[in-house]
């Protein structure tokens, strides 16, 4: 086992988040906010506690999570890929189920420029044969 409290940096979209994973009762700390009262969508909750699911920690650990830049979709992401990373710091033997479910990977996926001579990233102007 490593220190007792891990810090991990998790990144989605334009969003970044840092999260400090410690022993406790299960609480989340959000920008000084409890999470439910920061990520009012329980979708987005469900996100980010995804990580201790799969792990079977649940109510095990406290957080304590800075999130900066991006919209509150995107936020989740980023606590979630940190949280995953923190759990892996605590306990490397949880790494292979959070592998599995992908968790460890930074979602790369970001919102594609738009193109010059175009309406947006793919769509055209309208076209006028005659």
């Amino acid at each position: 086992m490593a220190a007792t409290i891990q810090y991990a940096t998790g990144k989605r979209k334009s969003a970044i988040a840092r999260a400090w994973v410690a022993p406790g009762s299960g609480e989340y700390q959000v920008n000084t906010r409890t999470l439910e009262h920061y990520f009012p969508r329980p979708s987005l909750r469900s996100l980010i506690q995804y990580p201790f699911e799969v792990t079977e920690q649940v109510g095990k650990y406290n957080v304590r999570a800075t999130i900066s830049g991006g919209g509150p979709t995107g936020q989740a992401g980023a606590l979630r890929h940190a949280l995953a990373k923190a759990l892996v710091s605590l306990n490397p033997a949880l790494r292979e189920s959070l592998k599995k479910e992908g968790l460890l990977t930074r979602d790369s996926r970001v919102k594609e420029r738009k193109k010059y001579g175009q309406k947006g990233a793919r769509k055209r102007f309208q076209y006028s044969k005659r």
